[in-house]
């Protein structure tokens, strides 16, 4: 008997490690791909509006024609786990200030993930609601912190639930799956982070490009958040908005790398050297990051956190366009 029951849980722990055994293709995979290898890895669902996750996907009826038109997405991909977005950033002591919105210290990280139910090893699909950039970015800021981290077996899927839905895959308006995973960080990269100081080199010498991933309005000085102290830009700093890295219209999706290294040659942003990117707390920064590590490729990418808010926390100089 006791051989018996050997036997299965061996069985079992065989066959639990088989369903796993995929690794991701790159940093973005498209539905196709993923309705194939759904059983082989892990989703993680990143939204902030936990609601939707168990509601359905909202239409709208063409009164002449009677068609359906898709307008929100509701629901989630079969089996996903939910990871809540607003807990993905915290207030961290930076020499003695409180700077807001950055990314999680690895104690706070590794609770978020295991609250997830993600385990260590895993191949993980990040899946955001796909239908504005901030979607997208949420995704590429916690696909940012994986790496960072260590994990590098992680795709983001482009369009999100989005392009799922209007592609007909399944849905799911299930409960989310509370079973805690054993994830755990393996390392620190920190030649993925950039310091304060590191930004005033950059912008200093002018040898390393700096990424402003804001709005142009913000860029230039028209206005600015409310947890950022002074209008304009970082000296130096070249715009790439969100705009300018994915298709803005739903379902949102990465441009492709010959398409985005000609925009960043138009905006004078070289895409073979090395940069750090920035916005106003490190949401939109870390989408900048992906693009030039990720879909090009430029390993020599690094995301100041701080971003602006800290920048100007600190009392740091700032160009703001001028008017005549």
């Amino acid at each position: 008997m006791k051989r018996i029951l050997l036997y299965a849980t061996m069985l079992v722990f065989m066959q639990a490690s088989s369903a796993m055994s995929a690794t991701v293709p790159g940093p973005v995979v498209e539905t196709d791909w993923l309705k194939v290898n759904l059983s082989e890895i892990v989703v993680l669902d990143v939204r902030s509006d936990l609601k939707s996750f168990i509601a359905k996907p909202k239409y709208k009826t063409n009164a002449k024609t009677g068609k359906k038109k898709f307008v929100s997405v509701g629901g989630h991909i079969k089996g996903a786990h939910l990871l809540n977005y607003k807990k993905a950033r915290a207030t961290r002591k930076v020499d003695g200030r409180d700077v807001t919105r950055m990314g999680l210290p690895k104690p706070a990280f590794e609770k978020l993930m295991q609250e997830a139910g993600i385990n260590r090893d895993a191949p993980i699909i990040i899946v955001s609601k796909g239908m504005s950039t901030g979607d997208m970015t949420a995704a590429t800021q916690i696909f940012w912190q994986l790496k960072y981290f260590g994990h590098d077996d992680v795709a983001i899927l482009n369009g999100g639930m989005a392009q799922w839905i209007m592609d007909g895959n399944e849905i799911s308006t299930a409960a989310a799956n509370l079973t805690k995973g054993n994830w755990v960080a393996q390392t620190e990269r920190k030649e993925l982070l950039a310091s304060s100081e590191q930004v005033k080199a950059a912008s200093d010498s002018g040898k390393i490009s700096i990424i402003d991933a804001r709005s142009m309005d913000q860029y230039f000085g028209i206005w600015h958040k409310s947890y950022v102290y002074a209008d304009g830009h970082i000296a130096s700093a070249r715009p790439l908005p969100p705009q300018l890295m994915m298709r803005a219209k739903m379902p949102v999706k990465f441009l492709s790398a010959r398409d985005v290294k000609k925009i960043m040659i138009a905006t004078h942003i070289n895409p073979k050297s090395a940069s750090i990117s920035y916005c106003n707390s490190g949401h939109l920064a870390s989408g900048a990051w992906f693009v030039m590590h990720e879909i090009l490729g430029n390993k020599n990418a690094s995301v100041y956190d701080g971003s602006m808010h800290q920048w100007t926390l600190e009392k740091r100089p700032t160009v703001v366009l001028k008017y005549k």
